[in-house]
């Protein structure tokens, strides 16, 4: 296999598709040389199947708004990868959403949820739906109206789909209710991150943000250093890095910046638990403002306009909010600023550039399919209790996750591990994922 010839191959029958060529790109250059010490790889047309996935819906959502107009949206499902499990992976409600998008994200998910160890493939879908400024009644009807166009596609050991940027609890909630009028049958393991009332799974809402701080925690340990009184800088106020403050707070670290959109609000003395609460207080409005936040607590939070997190010095950056989020430049205002740990916390959260400058200036870097596969993780296990028909307390939960942040880790150090004994996580982690992937592809046939 040579990463070059595909890349064009590839690149002249998805013109224009940026985000899923980078992904692809970024996964083949890891996997070159183990692939090419598998000649039954090759063979069988390994690298070329993976890339493509299986299939993509794509369908019209129509709806009304509370003035009575009909609005209409695109929505897509991209089924990627069933070699290990049913299709796994969120849905995405955002302005930007596109098929190259959402082909990124299923493409990264197959090999992230290889990693989490549970039987479970990779898909992502979503809608070009903004909840931005959105009423209850307008996002429930929204979902009402895409669940009508997807619900034949999935199912419990088709296709589960899950929360992403823009969906969440309440979200998941108004989905889930419309699958189960059409389908007429109740099985709560057809989505995940569902209430705790109805077949949730404790900590599923945190669980993206708590086993990113435990694999920093495993990496932070390799490389013999500690959390404890560590600054952090976290991009967005999501449940992502809600989560994320939440664990890093409770490990003994100091959240000193949090973003939005619209600029940086900068925490001198360190997040505090009444911050934390009122990041969902945020989520919940649908303003996307991190203003709201230095607003409501002016004595704790300066806001500047315009500005990321990764303007306010720190020591471990922890991109949690979109693709792409932090560049080149970032990179070297984070090391100007003391900074020397980045872990993705986002889906390919670091721009190539950025990821490079890192790995060549000193600073510890971990991709998003490693450290934040703790969501998908915890999805697994809530697939696990809804088909079991009972409830795990969060310590068992809890407990089930850090087994599997710590295993994600030893299969990093596995792979990655180089001739001078560095770890290059990203490699790590894409040969770890694509073993498994492609072993799998090869006992089940051409298919």
């Amino acid at each position: 296999m040579k990463t070059e010839v595909i890349m064009q191959q590839l690149a002249a029958k998805h013109p224009g598709e940026a985000e899923y060529l980078q992904a692809v790109q970024e996964v083949l250059e890891s996997i070159e040389e183990v692939y090419n010490q598998h000649p039954e790889y090759e063979k069988a047309k390994i690298v070329e199947r993976m890339v493509e996935p299986d299939r993509i819906f794509t369908f019209r959502v129509t709806w009304i708004d509370d003035q009575g107009q009909v609005q209409t949206n695109l929505g897509y499902r991209v089924q990627f990868n069933s070699a290990i499990g049913p299709y796994k992976g969120g849905l995405r409600f955002h302005k930007a959403v596109n098929p190259s998008m959402l082909k990124f994200l299923g493409f990264e998910q197959t090999f992230k949820n290889a990693l989490t160890t549970l039987p479970m493939g990779g898909a992502k879908g979503g809608s070009d739906f903004d909840p931005v400024g959105k009423s209850d009644a307008e996002i429930m009807r929204f979902c009402q109206a895409f669940m009508l166009e997807l619900w034949h596609n999935i199912g419990v050991d088709t296709d589960v789909p899950a929360g992403d940027v823009g969906v969440g609890g309440r979200e998941i909630g108004f989905l889930n209710g419309m699958y189960q009028k059409l389908a007429r049958q109740y099985h709560t393991g057809v989505l995940t991150g569902k209430g705790m009332t109805w077949g949730g799974s404790i900590l599923r809402p945190e669980a993206t943000g708590y086993g990113a701080l435990y694999f920093t925690e495993h990496l932070l340990h390799q490389a013999g250093k500690s959390i404890v009184g560590k600054t952090v800088a976290i991009s967005g106020f999501g449940n992502v890095a809600w989560g994320a403050a939440q664990k890093a707070t409770e490990l003994g670290a100091k959240v000193v910046a949090i973003s939005g959109p619209d600029g940086v609000c900068a925490i001198p003395e360190g997040i505090t638990p009444e911050m934390i609460d009122y990041m969902l207080v945020m989520r919940a409005s649908n303003r996307n403002k991190v203003q709201d936040m230095a607003d409501k607590f002016p004595a704790l939070a300066q806001f500047t306009p315009g500005k990321k997190a990764w303007s306010v010095p720190c020591d471990i950056a922890l991109p949690c909010a979109f693709q792409n989020e932090l560049s080149e430049d970032d990179a070297k205002e984070l090391k100007a600023n003391g900074c020397w740990c980045c872990c993705e916390v986002s889906n390919m959260g670091c721009q190539p550039g950025a990821i490079h400058y890192f790995q060549h200036n000193g600073v510890l870097f971990a991709p998003g399919k490693a450290v934040n596969a703790g969501g998908v993780a915890t999805s697994g296990l809530e697939m696990t209790q809804n088909c079991e028909h009972l409830s795990w307390t969060a310590q068992e939960v809890d407990t089930r996750l850090h087994q599997i942040m710590e295993s994600i880790h030893e299969q990093c150090v596995k792979f990655g591990t180089q001739a001078d004994g560095s770890i290059d996580y990203v490699k790590g982690a894409n040969i770890a994922g694509f073993m498994k992937v492609a072993q799998a592809m090869l006992e089940q046939g051409i298919v």
